[in-house]
């Protein structure tokens, strides 16, 4: 992967997404980016202290790469982080078991107002950390080229499309062998931020085919759940004919073949962290302190994969006892700094860009 493209992808993208808001436990380390977070251990501004973080396994790779870097050049700082899922991660930091959370999606509703609360006389903030693709992953036999569009998707993974040969998927394959196998679909067990994102787009783009909401929690029936992307992942390999969704470097990493997705522009695009940048084009940011997005499926972008998420961090403005509010502010200026960014390109994620990491970087020298 080459991560000037990526990054000028990604940026062009969130730029488009700047414009618009002004208008209106899984261990799949690399050690690819080490060499270039060591690099700028002398520009970090380093705190003392021990701080507590839980929540994405989308994220997890990244935070252990910028965990590493940020320790090797701190050695009075302890940072743990625990792939939890988003879900509870959420929730572990509401309830002040954790300093920081990891998460899939942003804060919204009753999770916010309590959140607020945690943070008092602060607020909760959700900073966009990473962005990336969430892969179709499967293990079918003789089958490297599988296309599926979100309607299909949604009938297999809602239980109506139940054998590798069913029309609908015949359609979409042409000249390709399809067994007449059981699918075996897998999804998160666990309150997944991932989960929210993929099923988002089942609901966005999927039309009357998905009729269960979005959300953390897996709402359809049948398939067989498992923890973290770690686990999904593990179980799409050990299972012929299955079928599940993880963040790209897991599918990656476990040499497992990806589905190409239909877009709105009708084209089958392959995941990777270009095309999710320019899915991401259509999306929209909001104002302030709080930098929640909000995707839109239908807009037809072409070469833009239609499956993605973007991996926040949770964070305190104030509230924190000093010497944790001191850590976290330095390690989340940190890992929105360039080089941190830079560090996980070969991990799978896309690097902020200027535009948004700007604003980013502006909320976390608030942090107090």
């Amino acid at each position: 992967m080459k991560l000037g493209k990526r990054q000028a992808a990604v940026g062009a993208a969130m730029v488009a997404l700047l414009t618009v808001a002004a208008c209106g436990t899984d261990d799949n380390n690399d050690a690819g980016g080490t060499t270039a977070a060591s690099a700028s251990a002398s520009a970090i501004a380093c705190a003392k202290g021990s701080i507590t973080g839980s929540g994405s396994s989308a994220q997890k790779n990244a935070v252990d790469e910028w965990v590493k870097a940020y320790q090797d050049a701190c050695s009075g700082a302890t940072i743990n982080y625990q792939s939890t899922g988003s879900s509870t991660g959420r929730q572990q930091f509401i309830s002040k078991q954790v300093t920081f959370a990891g998460s899939d999606s942003a804060l919204k509703d009753q999770q916010k107002t309590d959140a607020d609360k945690r943070c008092a006389p602060g607020t909760a903030v959700d900073l966009p950390m990473a962005v990336g693709p969430v892969s179709l992953m499967y293990n079918l036999s003789g089958v490297k080229d599988l296309k599926l569009s979100a309607e299909t998707l949604a009938g297999i993974f809602s239980g109506k499309i139940t054998k590798w040969d069913d029309a609908a998927i015949k359609a979409e394959n042409s000249g390709v062998s399809l067994p007449s196998a059981t699918i075996a679909t897998v999804h998160r067990s666990d309150g997944s931020g991932t989960t929210d994102n993929f099923t988002k787009f089942l609901k966005g783009a999927g039309g009357s085919a998905w009729t269960f909401d979005s959300g953390s929690d897996w709402k359809a029936p049948g398939g067989q759940g498992a923890k973290g992307s770690d686990g999904v992942t593990s179980t799409v390999k050990s299972t012929e004919n299955s079928i599940g969704y993880a963040e790209l470097s897991y599918a990656e990493n476990a040499g497992l073949s990806t589905v190409k997705v239909k877009n709105a522009a009708g084209e089958y695009i392959a995941p990777s962290t270009d095309g999710a940048s320019l899915g991401l084009g259509t999306a929209k940011i909001a104002d302030g302190d709080d930098l929640k997005l909000t995707f839109d499926y239908t807009t037809a972008t072409k070469g833009a994969y239609p499956v993605y998420l973007v991996t926040y961090e949770i964070a305190c403005t104030s509230g924190l006892p000093a010497d944790q509010a001191a850590l976290v502010k330095s390690f989340l200026t940190y890992t929105a700094s360039d080089a941190a960014q830079s560090s996980i390109g070969d991990l799978g994620y896309a690097p902020l860009p200027d535009a948004v990491a700007s604003k980013v970087r502006a909320v976390i020298a608030k942090l107090a």
